[in-house]
């Protein structure tokens, strides 16, 4: 006798699969008990319906994991954490954290057991974490824990690179004016 099962069963299949039973496990066990019904006509309509929302449902979980992991392709996480001596965090930074810091970052929710931390990150240093969005799709993301200091830094570097690039720039444009006027004056002589 054919049958849908319509809850898991061990050994047998899934919620949803089609089956191939006995007549009398099917009669004394499986339908008496709503596991299971028969696979005859307004049943398998209600079934192939139900299995083609679920395909369309399950397409656009899909969709909507590839437009996040396109948002988050590129993404660099910086976690300020404080330290002792050397690079040992006072506590650890967990899934939970980085999880917080994606939504901080792309206001993309994510369930921290999604996110592929094997242990707590317990020193300072640059990360690479894979987060599973979907069973078919998972992005990478760059984690830097540092230390505020480590951040006063980098902007400060920053900031003098910035001044330098500038100062370059107003440079080269003060030659080009002064080689500019050079040839004005070259083309006013050669005029007079």
């Amino acid at each position: 006798m054919k049958v849908i099962l319509q809850h898991d069963i061990p050994k047998l299949g899934k919620t949803g699969d089609i089956k191939e039973v006995a007549d009398g496990y099917a009669r004394n066990y499986l339908i008496p008990r709503q596991l299971a019904v028969t696979a005859r006509g307004g049943a398998l309509k209600q079934h192939a319906a139900r299995m083609a929302a679920e395909d369309a449902k399950m397409q656009k979980a899909i969709q909507t994991a590839q437009d996040d992991a396109e948002k988050m392709s590129n993404l660099k996480l910086t976690i300020v954490g404080k330290v002792g001596s050397g690079t040992k965090l006072f506590g650890s930074i967990t899934a939970q954290h980085v999880s917080e810091e994606i939504r901080k970052a792309t206001s993309i929710t994510i369930d921290k057991r999604r996110i592929g931390l094997v242990d707590p990150i317990k020193s300072l240093g640059l990360y690479s974490i894979p987060v599973r969005l979907h069973n078919d799709v998972t992005v990478s993301v760059q984690l830097d824990v540092t230390t505020q200091e480590e951040l006063d830094r980098r902007a400060a570097a920053e900031a003098a690179e910035a001044e330098k690039a500038a100062a370059i720039a107003a440079e080269q444009a003060a030659k080009a004016a002064a080689s500019g006027e050079a040839v004005e004056s070259t083309k006013a002589e050669a005029a007079e």
